[in-house]
């Protein structure tokens, strides 16, 4: 903490709560609105209670890094030399002549991912004259931005149920919690909400507004670059969204047995070229390197980089092939979704993360048990079959290359709200949906 702390800070969450007031009525109707402040506020605690973690008890860490070790090295260039700050921001950061004298105290330097928040933290840093907290605030109030969007899609589909959607999109605490600081993980988690309202938007409902497809664009951009793997997971299970969301409208029972085989291999193959296409610009995501790269950097987090994170886990050896990969699935989603268990508990942090598996895992064998004819039935749903791909694809990928429960706690919240979200809808499932509402 710094002076500079104290005198920014409190400036800036004022602002941030007058232009929210502003902006509210634009953005919410009579039955999201109660959400709108209290989402807001739970985020800029998560950032600055991360703030306080990493400083108090880990003494350091990546949002520093980020931040101290990284943005604040471009703020001291924009102060000595603007041209020299200007190019560390429009570099991709492997290009080690430029502006030497800064980019050499650079931590993540070389890194274009990890740089990529590094050049955003730096824009905010213009206007938070580099304060740490207030550079957290901002990443908090993107994220939020993007978790209210993506809530204003399934809280105008099932505003019986919002309370509960509100619940799984905004307030699940890790999801706060990790989501809310200067770390990469918010801002895919923003990307991500934002890039499924404007799917829903777009290529569902057939609004056709150039700002959806800019947002849109700038979202599947920044995934790329912070977390490609992220785009990997998503893009078959949108196209899933998209095409189920079609053949749902057809009514006639015949015609849809007819079109099943063509609209699975549409996927299919929309979903192999897709991934074909993402892979050729970084090959460690390549087809024939995804499987390398999963053990690499399980290896790397479970034993090595992040051995000092939380507890370690495996899943048993991990080789270089589809077939080794895929007989791990069953246990990496588990880790993912049902892990650390409560007896696996190490730290206050895992505690967070354990509490929250277990609710996960009673209502999972609670809709299996007691809803099982009704699970089957949701599944013709296309929101629920979205949520469903999305997160147990994704629980698979964080699973199967991560090897640490305290990094896992980081990785998997993006899966996190989908697979809530899936539960909500099918339990739900048999109770009669009133119309569509229209957004304030």
């Amino acid at each position: 903490m710094e002076l500079r702390d104290f005198l920014v800070t409190p400036i800036l969450i004022m602002f941030v709560y007058i232009t929210a007031y502003i902006v509210r009525p634009y953005v919410t109707n009579e039955l999201t609105r109660k959400y709108f402040f209290w989402a807001l506020t739970v985020r800029i605690a998560g950032a600055l209670f991360l703030g306080i973690l990493y400083q108090f008890y880990y003494s350091g860490g990546d949002t520093f890094n980020y931040h101290t070790h990284g943005s604040r090295v471009i703020w001291n260039a924009f102060m000595e030399s603007p041209s020299d700050g200007l190019s560390l921001i429009f570099s991709s950061g492997e290009d080690q002549q430029i502006a030497y004298k800064y980019s050499s105290q650079i931590l993540f330097w070389g890194d274009p991912g990890s740089y990529f928040i590094v050049r955003l933290a730096a824009i905010f840093d213009l206007f938070t004259f580099s304060t740490y907290s207030a550079t957290a605030i901002l990443f908090a109030l993107l994220n939020f931005t993007g978790m209210w969007m993506f809530f204003t899609v399934f809280a105008k589909q099932f505003p019986n149920q919002r309370k509960w959607i509100a619940l799984a999109v905004l307030f699940i605490p890790s999801v706060v919690f990790w989501g809310s600081g200067i770390l990469k993980d918010s801002v895919v988690l923003a990307c991500i909400g934002m890039l499924t309202y404007c799917v829903k938007k777009l290529l569902i409902d057939r609004q056709f507004k150039l700002l959806y497809f800019v947002i849109l664009i700038a979202a599947v951009i920044v995934i790329y670059q912070v977390k490609i793997y992220v785009l990997l997971c998503f893009l078959p299970a949108m196209l899933l969204w998209i095409y189920a969301s079609e053949f749902y409208k057809i009514k006639s029972t015949v015609l849809k047995a007819l079109l099943i085989p063509f609209v699975l291999a549409l996927i299919v193959v929309s979903g192999f070229y897709a991934i074909v296409k993402i892979g050729e610009d970084d090959k460690r995501y390549a087809l024939e390197n995804i499987t390398r790269t999963a053990r690499i950097t399980a290896y790397d987090i479970g034993f090595y980089t992040g051995k000092n994170a939380g507890s370690g886990y495996s899943l048993g050896e991990l080789d270089d092939s589809f077939t080794g990969m895929l007989k791990l699935a069953p246990a990496a989603v588990n880790v993912s979704l049902f892990r650390p268990y409560l007896w696996e508990v190490r730290n206050p942090l895992m505690a967070l993360s354990a509490v929250e598996s277990f609710v996960l895992m009673i209502l999972t064998l609670y809709i299996l048990m007691k809803k099982r004819s009704l699970f089957f039935r949701a599944l013709g749903d296309p929101n629920v079959l979205f949520c469903l791909v999305l997160s147990i694809t994704f629980a698979f990928a964080v699973g199967v290359s991560t090897f640490n429960f305290g990094t896992l706690a980081r990785y998997k919240i993006p899966l996190l709200p989908f697979y809530a979200l899936a539960l909500i809808l099918i339990y739900h499932y048999q109770r009669p949906q009133p119309k569509e509402e229209e957004n304030g």
